[in-house]
């Protein structure tokens, strides 16, 4: 079955992305056929020509932000069972794929589209003042999603340490804000916090282990809250890296199918990378929304 790829043109020159990328899948034997999106818009308008002409696998060419917006313009149409999507790492973050421990080359990735192997993958979808969206990853709100706003500023050389180095930029002008959770109807947390995440895969931030407990199978979402002054960031960061933060006192984590949450008006959400609006949101879990090849 033929594959639709599409290109993100900034995730490199892209001429040597789309040479890089047929040559790779080309030897692979990966029956596809290349797609250079133009704009965000464009990418949805490639899925609906895909869909049109019965294509129901498509790989992004990019990192986490290309993938979120593959996702959305599948989530536009109806599907008589769920669509496939497989990423060929190429952008300066790709962390969802860091889940599945998969290849982080384009050019080793590119194998994996020639496999039998593919996992059913929940979807968050978010409901806010930007309209409706879906995550592949994660949501987040609060200073995390501040520092994305921050990141996206940032020169490109600096790689996957940009989202790091801009939440300590960003720091010391976010302070703690009053929030309230509710997850699955029940009022679970509140009270002065400075960010939440609301996650499906484990890995985000530039390879950081914020959700180790996740999974993108199980149909719940899984919902971290921080709280406390920013003096804790310096206490909680370092654990978050490695995945050891759950255990914290200023760390409240929550899962469920489905969460209301409230935060200032003023307070950024973001998703994938992808920087949405501002303000409070509803989060719910579309399960095995998609197909993800592995």
């Amino acid at each position: 079955m033929t594959w639709w790829i599409i290109v993100n043109p900034a995730a490199g020159v892209p001429s040597r992305i789309v040479e890089r990328t047929h040559t790779s899948l080309q030897h692979c034997d990966v029956e596809h056929e290349i797609r250079q999106s133009e704009s965000p818009q464009h990418i949805a308008t490639i899925v609906a020509q895909g869909k049109e002409a019965g294509i129901t696998r498509f790989a992004g060419v990019g990192g986490d932000g290309t993938a979120h917006l593959i996702v959305n313009a599948l989530m536009l149409h109806e599907w008589p069972k769920p669509p496939g999507l497989a990423i060929l790492p190429a952008g300066s973050g790709s962390d969802f794929i860091r889940t599945f421990a998969l290849p982080r080359t384009l050019e080793a990735a590119a194998a994996h589209l020639a496999t039998p192997d593919w996992y059913p993958c929940d979807l968050l979808e978010i409901k806010g003042s930007f309209g409706r969206r879906y995550a592949l990853n994660v949501v987040e709100l609060g200073v995390g999603a501040a520092a994305v706003d921050t990141a996206m500023a940032m020169p490109r050389w600096i790689g996957e340490k940009r989202y790091a180095v801009a939440f300590w930029l960003t720091l010391p002008r976010f302070r703690p804000r009053d929030v309230s959770v509710t997850v699955d109807e029940h009022k679970h947390a509140g009270g002065s916090a400075i960010a939440l995440t609301v996650a499906n895969g484990q890995f985000f931030g530039g390879g950081m282990n914020i959700a180790p407990r996740a999974s993108v199978a199980d149909g719940k979402l899984d919902l971290q809250l921080f709280a406390g002054p920013r003096r804790k960031a310096f206490t909680v960061m370092p654990r978050v890296v490695r995945g050891a933060h759950l255990t914290h006192k200023n760390v409240q984590r929550l899962t469920g199918s489905s969460a209301r949450i409230r935060v200032p008006g003023d307070w950024p959400v973001e998703a994938d990378g992808e920087v949405l609006g501002k303000g409070s949101i509803s989060v719910s879990v579309r399960a095995a929304a998609i197909e993800f090849k592995i």
